[in-house]
């Protein structure tokens, strides 16, 4: 019976972490598209997920690229493939890479700094302390880095697939000593329009995912720093384990439907 008894404990909380979030996102949603907008909060989360995210998103993206290329050649070599290398470079940057990166990165970054300094607000009373000013925190907190996630992830990603199909062309043309006209002019050729917007779809799913999870962590933070400290981890944590689970429904949905 005991066992039951926790099994039933467990359940429990499941449901009750679940309607939570699913309450705190339809609130979220709700002050996303109505007015009024704190369009200069906005516009500085804006600049703190696309500007400086930039850099970890270029190095990460890069060398994915001179990565794949690499090991591409590498198994491509023994089947006389090696002109392939070029499309699976765009193909691995555009749909996948380059948006699972960098919504790995954004969350490590953005994910974990939203969840603390929401989260020190809400365990120093200054969440409270804007709800007494008759400032709503939804609107004034939470939609605008939500919006910030939504519409700079996107740009980020498409850098990234720029940056990254850049990499292998360095691996291929001065390593592999591709041609380099050849190389450029394969690349162009194999580009497609539904693997740039799959990316794109992706990354503003992951740019949702991460702001909405920094944001649920920290404003439910309880118990002092101990408490931020485990809303930082559990943001980080959520956000990239469901950025991989809707990477693969994306992908299913774009490519296999």
């Amino acid at each position: 019976m005991e066992f039951l008894t926790l099994l039933g404990q467990v359940f429990i909380n499941f449901l009750q972490a679940t309607g939570r979030l699913t309450l705190f996102t339809l609130k979220t949603l709700y002050y996303c598209v109505t007015p009024p907008f704190y369009f200069k909060t906005l516009f500085s989360q804006m600049i703190e997920v696309g500007y400086y995210s930039l850099p970890v998103v270029a190095l990460t993206t890069l060398f994915s690229g001179m990565v794949i290329a690499l090991q591409t050649y590498t198994g491509f070599s023994s089947l006389s493939a090696e002109n392939a290398v070029s499309l699976v470079v765009l193909i691995s940057i555009t749909r996948e890479l380059a948006p699972v990166m960098a919504g790995l990165m954004v969350a490590g970054r953005i994910g974990a700094s939203m969840a603390a300094e929401l989260g020190t607000m809400k365990v120093t009373e200054q969440i409270d302390a804007l709800s007494t000013l008759s400032t709503n925190p939804y609107r004034y907190l939470i939609a605008p880095r939500v919006l910030a996630g939504i519409l700079m992830l996107p740009l980020l990603v498409l850098i990234g697939d720029i940056i990254g199909i850049c990499g292998g062309y360095i691996i291929g043309v001065y390593k592999l000593d591709f041609n380099a006209t050849t190389y450029l002019t394969s690349t162009w050729n194999y580009v497609k329009a539904i693997d740039i917007i799959s990316g794109l779809v992706k990354a503003s799913v992951f740019g949702f995912i991460i702001t909405l999870l920094g944001c649920y962590q920290g404003y439910n933070s309880k118990g002092g720093a101990q408490g931020v400290g485990a809303a930082t981890t559990n943001a980080v944590v959520s956000s990239s384990i469901l950025i991989l689970i809707f990477n693969y429904i994306i992908t299913e949905i774009f490519f296999n439907s």
